[in-house]
């Protein structure tokens, strides 16, 4: 099933896709109401509502090497950083390119959003505590992440996480292909088969530590492939099984 959040009225409303009908729900992960809408021309929101936007690092081994960082041993434990609720961004809106970096970049990965209360999952529980996957764009300030002490400007700033286009619930994040297009140029190519710590040790990770809420995102990594954006570029994030997330820099 296919979740989404759309915007209807100026408000924002959550609803099931059957075809190319909305079915809008009491909630994210509620009950129908009995309203509908055609999911063409709807204005698609990010399907989120985060406390939090979870973050990991460095989990494919080649972008660990074209970032210089391949110096010792693989990862033991997933690199964890955060964003704010700040740096949502909805499908299809534009990003305005940073005046106070030099170097920004795309990082395309495979995300997903929280349907419950997640505390000390285990590896047989952990996928039951997601309601959907998506595609999620980690923007990155580059020549600020060393100055940073915390990633805070690099990966935190407003409308640095772009996400959707929906909720896909029936999703197998296992092996899954991640793509991302610069201008419709393959810049990142990458299955989630490739990922050092796959989504069951990420969830439980995380919340052996953090408490995930509904609405909480995760992003899983970002294979190789990285690299610099320019004002006017065309981004696009694509999962398979998902779609495809758009997002102009302007």
């Amino acid at each position: 099933m296919r979740i989404v959040q759309v915007e209807v009225g100026g408000q924002p409303h959550w609803g099931q896709v059957e075809g190319d009908v909305i079915h809008f729900t009491r909630g994210m992960a509620g009950a129908r109401n009995g309203e509908t809408a055609p999911l063409e021309g709807a204005k698609l929101l990010a399907p989120a509502e985060p406390t939090k936007i979870v973050c990991v690092g460095r989990n494919y081994v080649n972008h660990i090497k074209e970032l210089g960082n391949d110096t010792g041993d693989l990862p033991r434990e997933p690199g964890i950083f955060l964003k704010g609720p700040n740096a949502l961004a909805n499908p299809d809106e534009s990003v305005e390119y940073p005046t106070w970096t030099q170097n920004f970049h795309y990082e395309g990965e495979l995300a997903l959003v929280i349907g419950q209360r997640a505390s000390q999952l285990k590896p047989d529980d952990a996928l039951g505590a997601v309601l959907g996957y998506t595609c999620g764009l980690d923007l990155t300030a580059r020549d600020l992440q060393k100055p940073d002490l915390q990633w805070f400007r690099a990966k935190a700033a407003d409308k640095f996480c772009p996400l959707g286009p929906w909720l896909e619930t029936q999703l197998n994040p296992a092996d899954v292909r991640v793509q991302l297009r610069v201008n419709g140029e393959t810049r990142q190519d990458g299955r989630t088969s490739h990922m050092i710590f796959d989504v069951v040790q990420i969830l439980v990770y995380i919340t052996r530590y953090v408490t995930l809420e509904p609405g909480d995102i995760v992003l899983t990594g970002t294979p190789e492939g990285v690299g610099p954006l320019q004002k006017g570029d065309v981004v696009e994030v694509e999962v398979d099984g998902i779609g495809v997330l758009k997002t102009p820099i302007v």
